[in-house]
């Protein structure tokens, strides 16, 4: 009752809030707003954690009721421009994820990891593409389209499936401390995957444009996304050198170098046009492989504010979802979600894997889809001027549920390879509440 009543009364808050400030500056109300979300997401994470569900899960679900897309007690001009401090939490993220993948505990076991990697990338694009192809007469987007022209939509929605999500990955990592192999193997293999969806997807723009119609592919945005891909390596090598070399020079001020982390990570990716999370990524690998000292006091670091940036990133997210073609194509996607599932599953199965955990349960820790996914969508958008706006809707909403449910299969995979450690975070982290306030001057 007393969880019912908090609920009930900051709603009320908000709802109040929302329409005395209706006329004021944005600046001002996405300031109350983030706070507003702030405190509903730690609400939510602390029920979750009562009912033993991922707070993930929790942030996401609280951020998507009060945000647009639900009740709207925040406005999305509000949710918008706070984008800058989501980008600089999930820059934190992806650089977390970057130090976990160090040199001498990922070269024992590379080659089995391509094999995980191949397995669940190239089943759940054949899969997908096939199927897409067979129903392309009835398919919503290619319903009145020649064949030939399906091809490279299928193609793409392929591409799409087989790409996961780091950031959620990582979320669930820390959330429950799991640093067995089974969860280090599994993060390796989403980062790998990211990375070559951009590849293939840049690949799958060249086959589509030279067996449909004329003006139905761009080409051109395929090698933009390479020239991105390329860019953000070399702008996150250059990032990951310059921190390790500030913090040699100022050990004592390595939150400070976090923070700068974050938001030179977002602004250069900005300004040049390049991807924070793969900029982020690298120059967490380039610190962790070439400046182990420097490398092991921002892991440190980056894990006593965890659970602050989790939940500030989490719940912008969430209030950002946009599953609006739920309703218009409910039951294809509902088909293309579960065909990219099976074959997560058997890619795995087919290809071996690091551990036998791997191969039998992994296929529910890479579920999750996010940020290059996203980035992938708008890509789709400009890569095929015939559907533009209706198939990024569609890959857009299929990549909200992946959100969503990707979580509690992640929680679940980590339960039965036996890494789940129920209360980790709450007993090795902040407390919660405490954490916020951090998070409100450390993003």
């Amino acid at each position: 009752m007393r969880w019912v009543m908090s609920f009930v009364a900051l709603g009320l808050i908000m709802a109040v809030v929302h329409r005395l400030t209706a006329g004021g500056l944005l600046e001002a109300r996405a300031t109350l707003a983030l706070g507003f979300l702030v405190l509903v997401a730690h609400l939510a994470g602390g029920l979750a954690a009562r009912a033993r569900l991922p707070r993930v899960t929790a942030y996401l679900l609280a951020g998507f009721c009060v945000g647009p897309p639900w009740l709207g007690l925040v406005r999305a001009d509000e949710v918008h421009s706070l984008g800058f401090i989501a980008d600089a939490a999930a820059a934190l993220i992806a650089f977390t994820v970057g130090t976990e993948l160090r040199r001498d505990t990922l070269r024992p076991d590379a080659v089995p990891l391509l094999r995980a990697t191949a397995g669940s990338i190239v089943v759940p694009f054949v899969l997908v593409t096939l199927v897409t192809l067979s129903v392309s007469p009835w398919f919503p987007i290619t319903v009145h389209q020649p064949f030939r022209d399906a091809i490279p939509v299928a193609l793409a929605l392929g591409t799409l499936a087989a790409a996961s999500s780091p950031t959620l990955t990582m979320a669930m990592i820390e959330e429950h401390d799991a640093r067995g192999p089974f969860a280090r193997a599994l993060l390796s293999v989403t980062v790998a995957k990211d990375v070559a969806v951009i590849v293939l997807f840049s690949l799958v723009l060249v086959v589509g444009r030279t067996v449909a119609s004329a003006g139905t592919v761009n080409t051109g945005v395929g090698w933009a996304l390479l020239g991105r891909l390329g860019g953000s390596a070399a702008a996150g090598a250059l990032l990951g050198v310059g921190v390790a070399r500030y913090l040699h020079l100022a050990r004592r001020w390595t939150l400070v170098a976090l923070v700068a982390l974050a938001f030179l990570a977002t602004q250069i990716a900005r300004l040049l046009d390049l991807e924070t999370l793969l900029i982020a990524v690298t120059g967490g690998i380039v610190v962790a492989n070439v400046f182990r000292v420097e490398g092991d006091e921002l892991v440190q670091r980056l894990r006593q504010h965890a659970l602050p940036v989790y939940l500030v990133f989490f719940v912008l997210l969430g209030a950002g979802l946009q599953i609006g073609a739920l309703q218009d194509w409910l039951w294809w996607i509902v088909l293309l979600v579960g065909l990219r599932v099976w074959g997560l599953r058997y890619g795995l199965r087919w290809a071996g894997s690091v551990t036998p955990a791997l191969a039998r349960e992994g296929w529910l820790g890479l579920i999750s889809q996010g940020g290059i996914a996203l980035s992938l969508a708008a890509a789709a958008r400009g890569a095929f001027p015939e559907w533009k706006v209706s198939l990024e809707a569609l890959i857009v909403a299929m990549i909200g549920v992946h959100e969503l449910v990707g979580p509690v299969c992640a929680r679940l995979a980590l339960a039965r390879a036996g890494e789940l450690k129920e209360g980790a975070r709450s007993a090795n982290s902040p407390d919660v509440g405490g954490g916020v306030v951090a998070a409100a001057g450390g993003v």
